[in-house]
């Protein structure tokens, strides 16, 4: 299992970063993909046709995400969790995602980049 840490830095507040992660019409618009996602915890979610499912652990407006990503089988569960914190060119994104199955490490870290917050970042840029 692997531990992957990372800051992004995107160009909109962090309440409109949180709405664009915890609402199915926001996360469309930026994935092109329809979402189910809720801001309760305990409930579960999936993005990308079900590429990323999971369970919502905890929420705090405009500040923090915790969930469980799914894995298969796992002894530990994978938490991700997402910090937002104000920045002046917009929301400085403190991600630190835990429990990465090995042979998805790779697959995951790049995600994180291009298709996730490479793609909330490049939506609000337009």
């Amino acid at each position: 299992m692997k531990d992957y840490k990372k800051y992004y830095l995107i160009p909109a507040s962090p309440e409109d970063i949180y709405l664009a992660l915890t609402t199915p019409s926001t996360i469309q618009l930026w994935t092109g993909e329809k979402a189910e996602m809720s801001a309760d915890p305990g409930t579960e979610f999936s993005m990308w046709d079900g590429s990323i499912s999971g369970k919502n652990l905890e929420f705090e407006y405009g500040k923090k995400i915790v969930q469980e990503w799914y894995f298969g089988d796992q002894a530990e569960p994978s938490i991700v969790t997402i910090i937002l914190h104000p920045d002046k060119k917009g929301t400085s994104v403190e991600l630190k995602h835990t429990n990465i199955p090995d042979e998805e490490f790779d697959n995951i870290s790049e995600g994180w980049n291009d298709a996730y917050f490479g793609a909330l970042a490049d939506f609000y840029e337009e």
